[in-house]
């Protein structure tokens, strides 16, 4: 993922958590959660959420 989008993304911050809990956000918009979709990701998907983000 840094690579593809470098270099509008500088970083990427893991934030350990319980519960099966998995959300990907860009800055402080959630792009995807687990949580709420009661899903994991399809291939492609966070990639394509994050570059919808970035512009």
């Amino acid at each position: 993922m840094l690579s593809k989008f470098h270099p509008k993304i500088s970083e990427f911050k893991l934030v350990p958590s319980s519960g099966g809990v998995f959300e990907v956000s860009v800055g402080e918009e959630l792009v995807f959660s687990k949580k709420a979709l009661g899903r994991f990701p399809e291939e492609g998907e966070i990639a394509q959420e994050v570059e919808r983000k970035l512009g």
